[in-house]
């Protein structure tokens, strides 16, 4: 392609020197004065080449002036207007073409994404009022089975609630509200939902009230303390869950099957189930993905540590918030 356009340019250099080369020869031919052709088309030749120049320096700026434009993708017409000519006519009516085409491919995605994250987002409420009777009808029954169907609804509460919250991540804005919490509150309302699955596994809880607080999202932060819940039940066969917090740092520690030294690194990747998901069967992977995303947007840190067949502990760094606001 280079090889062509370069063929272009120079092809009305070589046509000038070819004619000039015939009518050299000609002349030859004749016996009359070479320098008769030599001279002029040396003249036109410097001519030729003075032109070209001339226009090698504007297409030159023009090619700065189409590649500032080139990110700058709104109302980028409007700044074609010192693009005058009968070619850049053309060229500008392809652009406004382009733009006209991109800016409706763009309006459909919009609308066509905003209609299924609707739907989801209503499908996700819709679904909450079964899985409310459900309960209710299974609380009027203490069977081991009416136990362990209560322990699955829960289990499909929690998805569904992933659902929205990943619905709320990718929205355009967030409904984020920071104020000081009491963070005892916070745990001690996350634990409680967990409260029969810890005494139906026999697992044990190491929690001491805690007096801290923290500029936080309530909503958002439970959410986060939940998830890692979760998992520390999902993963722990027989032993403790330890909650404890200092210094800032709310640490959830459990006794479980640990975490695979090459999976550490992608625990928080989107859809990365690792060894343990992949034996489970059940682990969707993005549990730990949304927790980051959420932490992210509070400005708290997360880290994990763990060792298989010793457990693991995760710790949210909830100081970074309060530093901020401060």
């Amino acid at each position: 392609m280079k090889q062509t356009i370069k063929w272009v340019k120079l092809f009305p250099l070589i046509l000038l020197l070819s004619c000039g080369g015939i009518y050299a020869v000609v002349f030859f031919l004749y016996r009359l004065p070479v320098e008769a052709a030599v001279y002029p088309t040396v003249l036109c030749a410097l001519l030729l080449l003075a032109v070209g120049l001339r226009q090698a320096r504007r297409n030159q700026a023009k090619h700065r002036a189409l590649t500032c434009l080139a990110a700058l993708p709104d109302d980028l017409t409007e700044q074609l207007q010192g693009f005058d000519g009968r070619l850049d006519k053309d060229y500008r009516a392809i652009i406004e073409a382009l733009a006209r085409l991109e800016a409706e491919e763009r309006e459909r995605y919009r609308c066509a994404l905003e209609e299924r994250m609707d739907y989801y987002t209503t499908w996700a409420h819709q679904i909450k009022t079964p899985i409310a009777s459900m309960r209710l009808a299974l609380e009027k029954e203490d069977t081991a089975l009416s136990r362990q169907l209560r322990e699955e609804l829960f289990r499909v509460e929690q998805y569904v609630e992933m659902v929205l919250t990943y619905q709320r991540l990718d929205s355009e804005s967030t409904d984020y509200v920071f104020r000081e919490c009491d963070l005892d509150t916070v745990i001690r309302g996350s634990l409680r939902k967990f409260a029969s699955q810890f005494i139906g596994r026999g697992i044990r809880l190491n929690y001491e009230p805690c007096a801290g607080r923290v500029v936080t999202d309530e909503k958002w932060l439970s959410f986060v303390l939940e998830q890692v819940l979760s998992n520390a039940l999902k993963y722990t066969r027989e032993g403790e869950i330890t909650v404890s917090f200092r210094d800032g740092i709310l640490e959830v520690r459990d006794t479980g099957i640990g975490i695979a030294p090459e999976d550490l690194p992608r625990i928080f990747e989107k859809g990365y189930t690792g060894y343990n998901g992949r034996t489970d069967k059940k682990a969707s992977g993005l549990g730990l993905y949304l927790c980051r995303r959420i932490c992210d947007g509070l400005g708290h840190g997360i880290s994990v540590e763990s060792k298989p067949g010793e457990g693991t502990a995760v710790r949210l760094d909830l100081r970074q918030t309060r530093r901020r606001f401060e």
